[in-house]
Order: C-alpha cells, then sequence, then structure tokens
C-alpha cells in the first residue's frame, strides 16, 4: 500500500518568551482504506522557533519523520511517503520547497481528515496547556480557503445519469474486495460512526466511466455539497478550493432528495461518498471515494 502523509506548517495560538508566535509542523498519515486503525497511523509533531520559520528547517523536520516513521515501521514497508497533502494554500511556496528538495510530490488538499481531527484535539486538548497560550488566537489555526466560482465539468466528461443512494456503516467493511479501478476510502471508526449510521451517496452512471473516474482521481476530492442559493445544484468540492458544477436541479423530488442527502450528512459526521459505474447492472465501480465536508 503506497504512503500518504497530511501536513500542517503554521503559528499556533502560543507565544514564546520574546512575544514572538511558536510555530509547528504536524505530520501525520492518511488512512487509504477501510480496514486501516487509526491508532496505527503515524504521527509527528514538532514546534519551530519563530525565527527559524522556513523551507530549510521545515525540510530537515520532514527527514527526521521520515527517520522515526523507518524506525517503528517493519522493515519490509516502504518508509518515504509518495505523497504529501496540505491544505493552507498560504504556505504553499514553503511546503513545496521543502517537499521537492526531498522528492516527494505534495498537494494542495481538503482530504485532510486526520489532520483536522488531530488539530482540533490540540486546539483543545494540547495548546491550552503550554505556556504561553493565547485563547483569542486559536481560531486562525482552522482557516483553510477561500471559495471559487463552480466550474462546469469538461464537455469530454459528461455523464449520461446520477442518482443518490445510502449504504450503512457496515456494508464498508467488505469495501476492500469491491472491484475499484479509481478511488481512496478510510476507516470509518476514524469518525467514531455506529455499524447502522446510514451513509449518503451518489452515483454517477456514464459510457466513459473509467475516463472520468481516471480524471476524478488526479483532482484530490474533498466532498460533495448541495448548494440551494443562488442556484440549486450539486457542486464537486476538490484541491485547495475548485469547484465543479457536478448537477443542476430542477424538479421537486430530486430537490427533496438532494436535502435529505444533505441531512444524511449532518447524521453521519459530514461523511458521504461519490461513485462512478458504467450502468446501473455493473458490479465494478470505476470510481469509489469515501469523503467528508470538513467545517
Amino acid at each position: 500500500m503506497s504512503i500518504v502523509w497530511e501536513l500542517d506548517f503554521y503559528s499556533r495560538p502560543i507565544l514564546d518568551e520574546n512575544q514572538k508566535k511558536v510555530w509547528e509542523v504536524l505530520v501525520c498519515e492518511s488512512p487509504l482504506d477501510t480496514r486501516q486503525s487509526p491508532d496505527s497511523l503515524f504521527r509527528y509533531a514538532q514546534f519551530c522557533p519563530n525565527q527559524q520559520v522556513n523551507s530549510i528547517w521545515l525540510r530537515e523536520a520532514l527527514e527526521e519523520a521520515i527517520a522515526l516513521r523507518a524506525h517503528h515501521a517493519n522493515a519490509e514497508s516502504k518508509q518515504t511517503p509518495q505523497k504529501i497533502r496540505f491544505f493552507r494554500r498560504q504556505m504553499s511556496n514553503m511546503i513545496l520547497k521543502a517537499c521537492e528538495d526531498l522528492g516527494i510530490p505534495a498537494q494542495a488538499s481538503r482530504r485532510t481528515y486526520t489532520l483536522d481531527r488531530w488539530l482540533q484535539q490540540r486546539i483543545k486538548d494540547f495548546y491550552p496547556n503550554q505556556p504561553g497560550y493565547q485563547a483569542s488566537t486559536a481560531a486562525s489555526s482552522f482557516v483553510r480557503y477561500e471559495p471559487q466560482t463552480p466550474q462546469p465539468l469538461p464537455d469530454a466528461l459528461q455523464y449520461e445519469k446520477w442518482a443518490f443512494v445510502t449504504l450503512e456503516v457496515a456494508a464498508f467493511e467488505e469495501m476492500h474486495d469491491w472491484d475499484i479501478a479509481f478511488g481512496e476510502a478510510f476507516p470509518l471508526s476514524l469518525m467514531g460512526l455506529a455499524p447502522d449510521t446510514r451513509i449518503p451517496g451518489i452515483i454517477i452512471f456514464s459510457s466513459r466511466a473509467t475516463p472520468l473516474a481516471g480524471w476524478m482521481s488526479g483532482l484530490e476530492l474533498a466532498f460533495v455539497s448541495f448548494e440551494s442559493q443562488p442556484n440549486t445544484r450539486l457542486l464537486l468540492e476538490t484541491g485547495a478550493s475548485d469547484s465543479w458544477i457536478l448537477a443542476g436541479i430542477q424538479d421537486p423530488q430530486t430537490l427533496s432528495e438532494a436535502k435529505g442527502f444533505e441531512s444524511a450528512k449532518q447524521n453521519a459526521s459530514m461523511v458521504h461518498f461519490l461513485a462512478v459505474q458504467s450502468s446501473p447492472t455493473s458490479e465494478r465501480f470505476a470510481g469509489f471515494w469515501l469523503l467528508q465536508e470538513l467545517k
């Protein structure tokens, strides 16, 4: 299995003895399927002095993280991550430079679900117990992205039809046995969802299912959302801030289903899925992604 890391490098709500903000790098492993135990995922945290915030310090911290993971991992496993995800666009240049120097591709992404939960935990339980903590600046740790104007899907990637569906959490225990060409998942235990929780989803049917799923796999899928104003439509959010018009919604029945989709997301900690198939009778998924909308 490939290794993907999630990374954040930013100032924290902590001041040093000179009343300067303390910076910190957080690195954690992305779970890539439903079988991984959240407790087994690699984590690394290191404070950075304010005067040393640069790509050189970050590269050295990543080198240390790679060495630590290699020390604790099995000898047969690959030690270096194949990709690093980060969500702060304002830190792009520094992060990209540090990762480039290490020969590791880095990508702006909102698919940093594990990192988000870790950050929330540290904001609540860790930083308040550190010397120099400043509660008034804690909220800035969650500033993420500026929404972009949704764009139409490319003409070559249009599909024939789509449908709302749901699956229980328990059904995903067998996801590793499904025939899926492109996709990614995560353990639903990470979200603490009960086995009978209904996970809402959208299935797209296309005669060009594999090219469509292949294109989607390169977009760093984040989440699907229903927009009610100024237009009623489904949006596919990707990358750090990109947005695509997945489907327009006009008739009352579909509108009611779209509202039910959003309601079901709320009941499932905003977890949902997007699937691509060639037809409703196909037993193969050209694409299947578990997603979560981070607030």
